[in-house]
């Protein structure tokens, strides 16, 4: 169709946002107004999910003097503040029942600070203070196992063990050890590239 077609002028693009009509909108839940209630506040506590409706002068006004706590004691409200930091959601105590050392409740030290991390470092440490720490040993990779069994090593062998079986194989297949004789070269190659590779993953 061309532009200078007479149906042209007709053409109306429909909108994809919904507009809202008047009639939709609440009136103002204050006293006495007739305007529109275009904002929207709480109504209190065990109504979440509840709101009032207000004009934008009412509703300043209304969240100026909405207090949740109003009917809380001091106790209370203290108990809410503390189960807020997890979310409201139960905690457990560090130690057992069975533990000498008074137990400790940490829940109110859960803000991801630095403190709460120590505390919590160290109410472990209290655990596990009669048991020693086990060094945790990663996972060899397949050239590393490959390199201890070149210089006829355990997977894991200490530093001294690869250092002392590395001299006493590179004594035993150097050409120069062997009178010039050159047939264990390739050994001796082996070797020096299996203790290298210890060496740079940190084995030796």
């Amino acid at each position: 169709m061309s532009i200078d077609s007479k149906y042209f002028d007709s053409i109306r693009i429909r909108s994809g946002k919904k507009t809202r009509s008047e009639s939709d909108i609440p009136r103002c839940q204050w006293k006495g107004c007739i305007r529109s209630g275009t904002h929207r506040g709480p109504v209190g506590r065990n109504r979440e999910g509840e709101y009032l409706y207000f004009c934008i002068t009412h509703i300043r006004e209304y969240n100026k003097n909405f207090n949740y706590f109003s009917d809380f004691s001091d106790g209370e409200i203290l108990k809410f503040q503390q189960d807020a930091i997890t979310g409201h959601r139960p905690t457990w105590k560090t130690f057992s029942e069975n533990t000498t050392r008074a137990s400790q409740h940490f829940s109110h030290l859960r803000s991801g600070s630095a403190s709460y991390r120590s505390r919590l470092r160290y109410s472990f440490n209290l655990l596990n203070e009669q048991e020693p720490a086990r060094p945790r040993q990663r996972k060899f990779k397949t050239l590393e196992i490959k390199a201890f069994a070149t210089l006829g090593l355990e997977e894991g062998a200490s530093s001294s063990k690869i250092k002392e079986k590395y001299k006493a194989l590179v004594k035993l297949h150097h050409p120069d050890s062997n009178g010039g004789d050159r047939s264990s070269e390739g050994r001796f190659r082996e070797v020096l590239q299996a203790y290298n590779l210890l060496k740079q993953a940190g084995f030796c």
